[in-house]
């Protein structure tokens, strides 16, 4: 990619020790930091909901913390498509190994998707594209974004049975006009095109200014309406693809083309997963997503730049996919995880004789993204796997223990392995880490991967020095 990149997923917990205390989540996140060492522990107030103590910087680039009660870990940030899925993966192995070293794997579960049948909630993965900051946000490239985004679910949703309605504890006797099965797990929750928030009134684009970097030259393009995907073709293809139009933008050679509502046009796919997926452009004409999407497609194909591998692997991926969606959605079975999802759950439906709406159906969708591979429903069909998807970035190092050794995460591990060494006070955050009283390391650059000799930072190398002896 031209760009680094990062997730950041939140994951369900499924337990039969709801009693206990501390919960599950947190004795994870304490098994991790304090008896596996994964990591650095938050000794500082990062803010008002994130105390000393609630999570940690790891020595592979990531991050691990909790939010709001569950498990959220964020990848290293990485230039590769191969860096990025082997740091996701690395995550999703750290967590069920730590349920495996408690004892407590047959009674709980991590799972990696983004609803709660239950309460209608909704947690979220997200994603981190770095822009450059002189990006031309025109309206017209901001509408042309808008639209590749409410339609891109249908090549890398993770499908879910149902939709959103009154939760089961309110009043079940509310819960109408059910849907048996839809293509996007996050459309029903995203409400505008454009919010600063989160949390509430869920945007296809979230406008916080957060760079986590040099504010003159870069911006974090964060993004939230995305799902959490299980099968590491559908992964890629999604931050693959997202960066080739991002690319787009920042030559200012964006489609020009708008959707006459964005946010209903998403809706619209996810609620019609047999197609034909007809969406209403501005000026009244009527294309199916898949054509707009080709539309995309060409033009990344044509955008004057020197190829890398992860942007002839993602073009070749994106037409594979929409050659699929026109003529034999089996044959992405293994690839795209709303279409492999729906096959798996068809399966069992007919052999079972249930409908749709049975409470097992839910269950199933659920355990569908189990991280545990001797539940995990998603395992049980043929996959390409990571390492045979052929993407560079894998096989330099190991993505549990060691950052990409290409951006700054990198510097930031060997800064967080000579502290952990020395037994140093310090304060660390994605874009700079302080040592002691004297030291400051600034992070500002994410390319920058190396970390400063004795005499460009001589406070921090000191104090690391006299403090490790």
């Amino acid at each position: 990619m031209r760009r680094i990149a990062g997730l950041e997923t939140e994951y369900g917990c499924l337990s039969q020790r709801t009693m206990e205390s501390p919960p599950v989540p947190e004795r994870v996140r304490d098994h991790l930091f304090y008896r596996e060492g994964v990591g650095l522990i938050d000794v500082h107030d990062r803010d008002y909901d994130e105390p000393a103590g609630n999570g940690g910087f790891l020595f592979n680039g990531g991050r691990l913390y909790l939010d709001m009660g569950h498990i959220e870990y964020c990848t290293a940030e990485c230039r590769f498509l191969g860096d990025l899925l082997a740091s996701d993966r690395a995550g999703e192995k750290l967590l069920q190994r730590a349920l495996n070293d408690l004892g407590i794997a047959g009674e709980s579960s991590f799972i990696k998707n983004n609803i709660d049948h239950y309460t209608g909630a909704t947690f979220g993965c997200h994603e981190n594209y770095l822009l450059q900051r002189d990006a031309p946000l025109s309206q017209g490239n901001v509408d042309a974004l808008l639209a590749f985004l409410a339609v891109r679910g249908l090549m890398v949703g993770a499908g879910r049975v149902g939709t959103v309605m009154v939760p089961r504890g309110v009043d079940r006797g509310a819960r109408t006009r059910a849907l048996p099965f839809q293509v996007m797990q996050r459309a029903d929750y995203i409400q505008t095109e454009i919010y600063e928030w989160v949390q509430f009134n869920r945007a296809l684009i979230n406008a916080r200014d957060e760079p986590l970097g040099d504010p003159c030259r870069f911006r974090r393009f964060h993004l939230l309406l995305g799902d959490s995907n299980m099968l590491p073709f559908c992964q890629a293809l999604k931050v693959g693809s997202t960066s080739l139009v991002l690319d787009l933008l920042e030559a200012d050679r964006m489609p020009r083309l708008a959707l006459a509502d964005p946010v209903r046009a998403m809706h619209q796919i996810s609620h019609c997963p047999d197609g034909p997926w007809l969406i209403e452009l501005s000026d009244g004409r009527r294309w199916t997503a898949v054509e707009l999407l080709e539309h995309f497609l060409t033009a990344a194909s044509r955008l004057d730049r020197e190829e890398d591998r992860d942007t002839v692997w993602t073009c070749l991926a994106w037409e594979e996919v929409l050659r699929g969606l026109r003529e034999d959605t089996e044959a992405l079975l293994g690839k795209v995880d709303w279409i492999t999802k729906r096959h798996l759950l068809e399966l069992f439906r007919t052999q079972e004789g249930v409908g749709w709406d049975d409470p097992w159906m839910e269950s199933l969708d659920l355990e569908y993204h189990n991280l545990n591979e001797k539940r995990s429903l998603a395992a049980l069909i043929p996959q390409p796997s990571l390492e045979a998807l052929g993407l560079p970035g894998l096989g330099d190092h190991d993505p549990e223990r060691d950052a990409p050794r290409n951006t700054r995460a990198h510097a930031r591990s060997q800064l967080m392995r000579r502290m952990a060494a020395g037994k140093i006070s310090y304060v660390i955050d994605w874009d700079y880490v302080q040592v002691g009283n004297s030291g400051y390391y600034s992070l500002e650059d994410p390319f920058v991967s190396a970390v400063p000799s004795k005499a460009e930072l001589p406070g921090l190398c000191e104090d690391l020095e006299l403090r490790s002896k």
